[in-house]
């Protein structure tokens, strides 16, 4: 198991690795000099040279790539804002528990209402249920998250005036930013929750339980879900995935102080720093999720678990 565990943090170095060097490289060719953004349009040739020179920015390509992951892994230095001239580092540390907070929020809001929801469509195939069921993921999927969200903000704030629409504070700050990051991924959920328990309910052993008179909700729980579940989880693991990419647009539209303004602000500003260190960032957090997925196969999958332990032999 641990061996398993050790190489799949050695993918996710390369992962990340090659992440950094896309980012920079695209950061290095996008148009505009870092230089002019600081000084200004009145600074002068002599003195952007100056600072493009005290920046490191004459360098070639490959000096300043190097540089960069020196800095970004083996010291945990992202650089400085071009703008507001304070440590990326310590912005993103003192932002990431905001982003965190809304996708893990995202991810139980949506795992606790779109399992049921799958579950009560496949036990009721073809019924009212279903179509029920199916009708509300379809909607839910086709919805824009920033489309909703100025929705929830035009009725619940502006017309009803029950929640705030923007900021951070109490839970009351999050309960908007939530419904409109979770309903894509409850649609999402209860799709694959159905496609995966009707594969199951057909099952030989679901069968014979249920002529053996085991009680429909035990069997369904009891012995039917459970097996459905590793599809499941590859969904559950993608959507906090996908919330934490998703907060990138919400905390735009509230305006949470997280991760996800503080990259639209930067690419906005062309701030090259912040934009790289926010991306590597966001790239180990999704490389540890798909690590956590992995891992939770085997609590949920014996035979996984026994792979992974015969792997170690």
């Amino acid at each position: 198991m641990w061996r398993y565990v050790a190489k799949r943090l050695i993918m996710m170095v390369f992962v990340v690795l090659g992440v950094a060097v896309l980012i920079f490289t695209i950061m290095y060719f996008t148009p505009g000099d870092p230089a002019q953004i600081i000084l200004g349009a009145s600074a002068t040739d002599e003195q952007i040279f100056a600072l493009r020179e005290n920046m490191g920015l004459n360098q070639p390509f490959l000096v300043q790539l190097l540089t960069f992951l020196k800095n970004t892994f083996l010291h945990l230095d992202f650089g400085t804002s071009y703008i507001t001239r304070g440590s990326v580092s310590v912005e993103l540390f003192s932002r990431m528990p905001r982003t965190l907070t809304l996708a893990i929020a995202c991810m139980v809001i949506s795992t606790i209402i779109g399992i049921p929801l799958g579950v009560i469509a496949a036990t009721h195939q073809d019924k009212w249920q279903d179509r029920v069921s199916i009708a509300l993921s379809l909607i839910g999927v086709s919805i824009p998250g920033f489309w909703l969200a100025l929705m929830l903000i035009l009725v619940f704030s502006v017309k009803l005036g029950w929640l705030p629409a923007y900021g951070i504070g109490g839970v009351k700050y999050y309960i908007l930013p939530c419904i409109a990051n979770s309903i894509a991924p409850i649609a999402i959920n209860a799709r694959q929750t159905r496609s995966s328990m009707l594969d199951v309910i057909r099952s030989d052993y679901v069968t014979t339980a249920l002529a053996k008179g085991v009680s429909q909700k035990k069997v369904i729980y009891t012995h039917a879900l459970p097996n459905a579940l590793i599809p499941i989880i590859t969904v559950i693991g993608g959507n906090l995935a996908g919330a934490l990419g998703g907060t990138v647009i919400i905390e735009s539209i509230f305006s949470i102080p997280g991760i996800g303004l503080y990259l639209t602000n930067a690419i906005g500003s062309r701030d090259y720093p912040v934009v790289r260190g926010s991306v590597v960032v966001l790239a180990i957090a999704f490389s540890l999720i798909m690590l956590i997925v992995d891992l939770v196969y085997a609590f949920v999958d014996p035979r996984i678990k026994a792979q992974y332990a015969g792997g170690k032999r």
